[in-house]
């Protein structure tokens, strides 16, 4: 079926003038990052799978500049001047990183960053650039004068970025990061799924705030669309085997309605009010309609309490950290 058979809704992203689909493009496996999500991605495959999305009625697309070491944005850029830039109403965000070598998280790391996405994507500007994983640095460094924010700010001053947002996985240190009014969206990962609802506090805080949730990885990396069998690994690493055991118990009730376990993973996310889009890593052209699909495969009502009988974790993974 066309993807254009598939007609997605715009919501607005928090308290911007930006409008996003539900579903978001995630170019994360697209920077071919083996180490991460145990496959490789040729530049080939990567380029149709972006064709194919950019064709689609999906609005939204994710990226970082450390995504396989630029390699992500590289392959964006390459595709939008193919187009001819990014077509009207399309968002693109993508995140400022620290020096994935030497760890370096200072302001001045910060502007390479933003310097470096721009020449890779072939943009002047930038619609949304989150500061991404500051579990890798402090509070206190990110919000200091001349600091990763103070940097941005700058950046936002002068016309190059529209929008400030915050990408990271401990609960407890987005929030704080909510708190401080700074951003217009948070993003979090793994952490609101059928698996696992550490997230949740957060999309209360954000809610109450006028901040948008971006919520990444609904299948929590994979487990939840190819099936434990298949993939048992949550979070990017080999899953504890009670997730493994909760996700087997979900397979097998999804089973009983005849619903793809990757459906109800997706939709999970999708009928979350508090959650403005999803982001949904895609690597080959065919998952584009495919994803499409699930978020329309119809899921009965009686389906969600039985799921969530199986249980779920509350616990963040990173709760210990300090922040």
């Amino acid at each position: 079926m066309s993807t254009h058979a598939f007609e997605l809704p715009r919501r607005q992203l928090g308290q911007t003038d930006l409008y996003v689909t539900p579903l978001c493009l995630g170019c994360a496996p697209l920077g071919n990052m083996p180490e991460t999500f145990a496959y490789s991605v040729a530049e080939e495959q990567a380029l149709a799978t972006l064709r194919a999305a950019f064709a689609s009625p999906i609005n939204f697309t994710d990226t970082a500049a450390a995504y396989g070491d630029g390699e992500s944005e590289r392959r964006i850029g390459r595709v939008l001047r193919e187009l001819g830039g990014l077509s009207a109403g399309a968002v693109l965000a993508t995140k400022a990183d620290r020096d994935l070598k030497t760890g370096d998280f200072s302001g001045e790391q910060i502007k390479r960053s933003i310097e470096g996405s721009l020449e890779r994507l072939g943009r002047d500007r930038l619609q949304l650039v989150y500061i991404h994983d500051p579990e890798h640095t402090t509070f206190e460094n990110v919000m200091s004068a001349g600091g990763p924010l103070d940097v941005l700010r700058r950046f936002q001053d002068g016309g190059v970025i529209q929008y400030l947002g915050i990408s990271g996985g401990p609960i407890a240190m987005l929030m704080r990061y909510v708190e401080t009014g700074a951003f217009v969206a948070v993003e979090t990962h793994n952490r609101y799924t059928l698996l696992n609802r550490a997230a949740a506090p957060l999309l209360d805080l954000a809610a109450q705030r006028g901040v948008a949730v971006v919520n990444a990885a609904p299948y929590g990396s994979g487990m939840l669309a190819k099936g434990p069998e298949a993939y048992a690994r949550y979070a990017y690493q080999d899953a504890p085997a009670k997730l493994v055991e909760r996700a087997r118990r979900m397979a097998a009730i999804c089973q009983e309605y005849a619903v793809p376990l990757a459906a109800a993973a997706l939709q999970f996310s999708l009928r979350e009010a508090r959650i403005t889009s999803t982001v949904v890593g895609m690597s080959r052209a065919e998952r584009v309609a495919q994803t499409l699909e699930l978020t329309h495969h119809p899921i009965p009502d009686e389906l969600w309490p039985r799921l969530d009988a199986v249980g779920f974790d509350t616990d963040d993974p990173e709760a210990h950290r300090q922040f």
